[in-house]
């Protein structure tokens, strides 16, 4: 079982109706999370959120979060879920011209994350912030518009995508299908 954490992404529904296609997925809210009701998951994705970190004291949204650091399961931030798993790691955020449209999004590192995806794809976006890449992640794909589209931590499965895979039709279910399979072939 996986469990999505809504951070109130409006997104969130067409998360858990992709992952319940491959999974079973326990719907958290973000108010709600706490480490020790997350032991029977055997993975985790972060939602979106309509918070702007750059906005506002992140510092007890980091506190929320902080126990996932020391996490050995997977972990998939998108969005606000990605530059929580960044900054958690030491990253720096930054405002950025708006970005709510498709991109292209080119892999520059192969990952199981990305099989079956061509090497540039299309994903939506809906952002103004970016993340700079976190010392112990490896960069995986970047874009026009956003150099950090995609991370990995390079000991742990902890995943972060700056895009919406949600809501990016097949390519987007592709990607989501692919984090379901590396939660279980963990386990």
């Amino acid at each position: 079982m996986i469990a999505v954490i809504d951070c109130g992404s409006n997104k969130t529904p067409q998360i858990v109706e992709q992952l319940q296609e491959y999974i079973d997925v326990e719907y958290i809210l973000m108010l709600d999370l706490k480490k020790e009701n997350c032991t029977k998951f055997k993975g985790f994705v972060i939602s979106g959120a309509p918070i702007l970190l750059t906005d506002l004291d992140p510092a007890p949204y980091l506190e929320k979060f902080a126990w996932l650091q020391n996490e050995n399961r997977p972990i998939l931030g998108i969005c606000f879920g990605h530059q929580i798993l960044g900054l958690l790691n030491g990253a720096r955020i930054a405002k950025m011209k708006e970005d709510r449209v498709f991109q292209e999004i080119e892999v520059i590192q192969d990952d199981p994350l990305f099989l079956r995806l061509p090497d540039v794809f299309e994903m939506q976006e809906d952002h103004c912030e970016h993340i700079s890449i976190p010392k112990d992640f490896e960069h995986l794909a970047c874009s026009d518009t956003c150099i950090n589209e995609a991370m990995k931590h390079k000991t742990k499965l902890h995943y972060g995508v700056q895009f919406h895979p949600e809501v990016s039709g097949n390519y987007g279910n592709i990607l989501l299908e692919n984090f379901v399979n590396i939660v279980l072939d963990q386990h």
